[in-house]
């Protein structure tokens, strides 16, 4: 019970140490416009103009600003105050875009990309009481830096809403025992014969080649020891292999996660020197599950699962882009568990990780997507590589993340139905991705025009029932790029065929009610009662749980976000419709 508390309140739920410090709270912050602070030394400190709440950024109103204009520099400070003097780091879950550090006037680091965690080195600059960490954040409305529904133009349109700048998720400080520690700890399962693969990375590469370090492993189910080893780290990242069975079951006894029943095993790594000093000790979690693909259907555990998802972009009317508190993260995962989704895509953006363990928590599935660019050179390449290699990195261990979507309807490489960068970029990207995990599935470009996928994603806002059967009856046609969506907009790029993918319509509906509003819109006809949309969202649901080939749906979306008004929920999170019957009409199929 103690660690699903814990869990719950810190920022990295798969990595915990026993002490940490969470910086969450009022911050000094100025605006820099005129770009002086640099010259003007405000890293040793400032005059704040304003205080804000972090991890809510100055657009929002949670952050106490609330100033939706575009701001290209701006800073943040905060006094901490240090009882005892020893090794600690400080760790951004994310901040968008372009951040430096400072500690008591000394440049710590300096980090690019919105959507990653990162964390620097206090030791060396740490005194005894009080210390001063300032953060100076550039951001951009640059179309080369992945941006997600970010918008680039001064006032919102079509489905992009307004800028996140600057810190935009939680800050904390960990208490290390020594200079040495783990940095992550890979986890794979092995399904198949029973058993976990871990593969520890230290802190300190060099220290770890000329020192000797063991580590201790204890794996538990419910409180009962599973299994547990004391390992010589003789190489970096090592492969150390636990068996998963509870002892009093050892024929069937891994405890298996699936959504029905999202087992959870708690993992404790202990870290010694060749000395025997505890040097690190981190609490952590997986779950024990496998997905592939087979004969076009996905897999769950080996058993075919229909995806019954909704897409979901994780925004907040008071707060953008950031969960405004884990209670109101766990509601929106509740709610679509009662209206019948077994899972959701993630749109546009990579959530907050406290998140994530809910969702691995509850069994709710998840697609990972990445944040898009919007046009195609080097320097995009560059931001969009070196972005999503850190992000699936870091997210790898989270049993509900099932698949990875890096690429959406040609954002940022609308080309790529014939250019040959483009496609060898995407191409890249896959390869890179099944490199750090070849056992998740990877969807190039979700929607069209794909190049080398493992399942074929099709969006189709059709508002008709019977022209979705008429269109989807016949595979062949759409598999065979036969069908053409619109001008542009076939099932894939030119030079790939299909190759017996698994095929999901991967976002469809957006239905909304009607709106006085010019800006506010749906996809499709507006209706105009709940009836109305009822009748329209049975038939297009009918239509797709009817074609026996297709094996999943992304219904779009969960909430109303901004000028985009065709969520099953409004911006406050309360159902438009009957839950039960949307639920009713969800679990028709369930396989």
């Amino acid at each position: 019970m103690r660690k699903t508390v814990v869990r719950r309140a810190h920022p990295r739920p798969q990595f915990i140490r026993e002490s940490w410090q969470l910086l969450d709270g009022e911050w000094g912050f100025s605006f820099d416009d005129k770009k002086i602070g640099i010259e003007k030394r405000w890293f040793n400190g400032f005059e704040s103009t304003h205080q804000i709440k972090v991890p809510f950024t100055y657009e929002t109103k949670l952050s106490g600003i609330f100033d939706s204009s575009h701001h290209q520099v701006v800073w943040y400070q905060k006094k901490i105050q240090i009882n005892e003097k020893k090794a600690k780091s400080i760790l951004f879950e994310g901040v968008d875009y372009f951040s430096q550090v400072w500690l008591n006037g000394h440049l710590i680091g300096a980090h690019q990309g919105a959507y990653e965690r990162f964390e620097f080195e206090l030791s060396d600059f740490l005194v005894e009481g009080e210390n001063l960490i300032v953060v100076r954040v550039e951001d951009s409305l640059a179309c080369e830096q992945p941006r997600g529904k970010q918008r680039w133009l001064k006032d919102n349109f079509g489905c992009w809403y307004i800028q996140t700048t600057g810190i935009w998720k939680s800050v904390w400080i960990e208490d290390h025992l020594h200079s040495q520690r783990l940095q992550q700890v890979k986890m794979t399962p092995d399904f198949e014969n029973d058993q976990i693969i871990f593969e520890p990375s230290l802190h300190d590469r060099v220290a770890a080649r000329d020192a000797t370090y063991e580590l201790e492993i204890d794996v538990s189910f419910e409180e009962v020891l599973v299994n547990q080893c004391r390992v010589t780290l003789s190489h970096e990242m090592q492969q150390i292999t636990l068996d998963t069975r509870i002892k009093e079951d050892a024929c069937w006894g891994t405890k298996v996660w699936r959504p029905e029943q999202p087992n959870l095993y708690d993992v404790t790594f202990r870290l010694w020197d060749h000395q025997g000093q505890l040097v690190d000790c981190v609490d952590s979690y997986f779950g024990m599950r496998k997905i592939s693909i087979e004969k076009g259907q996905v897999l769950l555990n080996n058993q075919k699962i229909y995806q019954r998802l909704i897409l979901d972009q994780g925004y907040w009317a008071e707060s953008g882009i950031t969960p405004p508190s884990i209670e109101a993260m766990e509601k929106d995962i509740d709610q679509i568990l009662a209206l019948g989704y077994n899972g959701l895509r993630k749109h546009q953006k990579v959530e907050d990780e406290r998140f994530l363990y809910l969702c691995d928590e509850k069994g709710v599935l998840v697609w990972s997507e990445m944040a898009s660019t919007y046009v195609f050179n080097d320097l995009a390449v560059e931001n969009f590589t070196d972005e999503w290699r850190a992000i699936v990195q870091q997210n790898y261990n989270h049993p509900s993340i099932i698949t990875w979507v890096p690429f959406n309807e040609s954002w940022g490489i609308k080309g790529v139905k014939s250019d040959k960068k483009q496609q060898q970029f995407t191409e890249m990207i896959y390869h890179l991705t099944k490199t750090i995990d070849p056992n998740r599935p990877v969807i190039t470009n979700d929607g069209w025009v794909h190049t080398i996928s493992d399942i074929l994603t099709l969006h189709d806002y059709e508002e008709f029932g019977e022209r979705f059967t008429n269109r989807y009856k016949d595979k062949e046609k759409i598999t065979g790029n036969e069908y053409q969506f619109n001008e542009e907009w076939y099932a894939f790029a030119d030079g790939y065929e299909y190759t017996g993918q698994p095929v999901i319509i991967s976002e469809f509906g957006g239905i909304a009610f009607t709106s006085n509003e010019k800006e506010n819109w749906g996809y499709g006809s507006q209706v105009n009662t709940q009836d109305d949309f009822l009748k329209r969202f049975d038939k297009i649901h009918e239509s797709i749980q009817k074609i026996p080939y297709l094996v999943g749906y992304c219904y779009t979306q969960l909430t109303d976000v901004e000028q985009e008004i065709n969520g099953l929920l409004d911006v406050n999170r309360t159902s438009k419709l009957p839950v039960s019957r949307i639920r009713e009409i969800n679990e028709r199929r369930t396989r």
